[in-house]
């Protein structure tokens, strides 16, 4: 038999660490979610103010 060299083959790779870059990514696209779910929240309370308030008051003819 021929003498097999060490090779990745058999070998756990080793998980891959998180760049700068990689890091800045997740971290930005934390910040938008977090300011999306700010503004959705925003809007909804607003909107259901309006309409409350359209509700209570009578339009005028």
């Amino acid at each position: 038999m021929a003498n097999l060299k060490n090779t990745s083959v058999f070998r756990a790779q080793r998980p891959k660490l998180e760049t700068a870059m990689d890091k800045t990514t997740r971290v930005a696209r934390k910040m938008i979610e977090e300011e999306e779910e700010q503004r959705k929240a925003k809007i909804d309370y607003l909107r259901n103010a309006r309409l409350e308030r359209d509700t209570i008051t009578p339009t005028k003819p």
